[in-house]
């Protein structure tokens, strides 16, 4: 059997006496995706920090490439790429010169790295962006140059935090076909997004925490299928959520297994939405939208549809 990239076991980290994560373990296998979602303030970004050595957890252990973290931090972190939240190109450099600068750091000569810096801009879709700075770019440009950048030392494993977040649609395919190629080749990521679209498109695995802990694992089809029913109807009255409940019949909500309400829309979760849309027809001020459950209602049922502050 072979051996994961990356092993989390019973990790734990407290700020000021306060939980941040509990007791998490998960792991990744080579040329697999795993997403890790959670609410904001769930302790995505710390598990991440703990992962590249950056925080060292008060209990539990972190492995990759087989070696602890974050005792062998400089080992490791030569076989990763990491592309943050945030930029961290270098303003004052073209992006052919922010990946060279970049490889410099893992040891590559000039002469390893031309050949290797086409490549990535090539594959970046930056070739004739090759002598511009970040400051001319879009954002999607510049997310991709991060992506490049991060391929640099041509890493086992990716670890990605929110890398498609502030993009426009086109940007944002354009970077999941990327992230596809990338998979295909054999590469582990692990990656943390609020994209459920993306997570679903992408991810073999999703780890989904909550207040620091681990509340379902498993891969996107096997989780909706795990707790959800398979079909929604969602209804909108003509004047806001209150017009819709009230059109609704106590016959219409027998036939949900599940309602909830959010904002001015009504969910009716079913096993089967044929009886249920007969009923709904014959309300005609109700207007409908009947669909297969999806990975956000499985995030929202997880996690509550309650919006948190950071932190």
């Amino acid at each position: 059997m072979t051996s994961p990239l990356l092993e989390i076991d019973g990790l734990v980290k407290h700020y000021v006496g306060r939980p941040v994560v509990q007791d998490l373990s998960f792991a990744i296998a080579p040329g697999e995706c795993v997403g890790l979602l959670g609410p904001n303030g769930a302790g995505k970004t710390t598990t991440l920090r703990m992962a590249l050595g950056l925080v060292v957890p008060d209990a539990g252990r972190v492995r990759i490439l087989g070696l602890d973290m974050p005792a062998h931090a400089r080992v490791v972190k030569a076989r990763l790429g990491v592309v943050a939240q945030f930029d961290t190109l270098d303003p004052d450099f073209t992006c052919a010169e922010n990946l060279l600068v970049y490889g410099r750091y893992f040891g590559l000569t000039a002469r390893e790295l031309r050949p290797r810096i086409a490549e990535l801009l090539d594959f970046a879709a930056l070739a004739h962006k090759a002598d511009a700075r970040p400051g001319e770019l879009s954002g999607g440009m510049r997310r991709r140059l991060s992506l490049a950048r991060a391929l640099v030392n041509d890493p086992a494993l990716l670890l990605l935090d929110e890398p498609t977040t502030g993009l426009d649609p086109q940007a944002r395919h354009l970077m999941w076909e990327r992230l596809q190629r990338l998979l295909q080749q054999g590469k582990s990521i692990l990656l943390t997004t609020h994209f459920m679209d993306e997570a679903e498109r992408l991810c073999h695995r999703l780890v989904i925490v909550d207040h620091g802990r681990k509340i379902a694992e498993g891969s996107p089809r096997e989780l909706i299928a795990q707790h959800l029913e398979p079909e929604v109807v969602e209804i909108y009255g003509e004047q806001g959520h209150a017009d819709a409940l009230r059109e609704l019949t106590p016959e219409a909500r027998a036939l949900a297994a599940r309602v909830e309400v959010s904002g001015e829309t009504a969910f009716l979760y079913t096993h089967d939405a044929r009886p249920l849309l007969a009923a709904l027809g014959a309300q005609p001020r109700l207007r409908l939208l009947h669909r297969p459950a999806n990975l956000e209602d499985l995030f929202l049922k997880l996690t509550g549809r309650q919006i948190r502050a950071e932190g």
